[in-house]
């Protein structure tokens, strides 16, 4: 179903049946997409399991949109790579760097000396 595979953006919602939970999955995960996704059970357990099932970079449970600033925000696959928001999205700024000074040069023994 094209609906499912292409990554639709705007007040739109996809609505799929399915017989198992296991082809609840693979059809949401059947998709080079991976932005966000939402799980809506009353089973506390489904809800668990799908949501860490599926490939998307954010999953709601029985709601859809609401964000919170600390919450980092990216897709997976082809919806970027990366994250924006939370101390996850800072790291995207920064550039790690070691530096390391020996304050005592000496000869290490690591190498046979000629």
């Amino acid at each position: 179903n094209p609906a499912v595979v292409e990554e639709g953006f705007g007040p739109v919602i996809t609505v799929e049946t399915f017989t198992t939970e296991a082809e609840a999955i693979a059809t949401a995960n059947h998709t080079e997409y991976g932005l966000a996704g939402a799980v809506w059970t009353s089973d506390r357990g489904v809800a668990n399991r799908v949501s860490r099932a599926l490939r998307h970079g954010t999953v709601w449970i029985n709601d859809y949109h609401p964000y919170v600033p600390q919450a980092e925000w990216g897709g997976f696959k082809a919806s970027g790579t990366g994250r924006e928001l939370g101390l996850a999205g800072l790291e995207e700024y920064r550039e790690a760097k070691h530096v390391y000074e020996n304050t005592e040069p000496a000869a290490t023994g690591w190498f046979p000396q000629k």
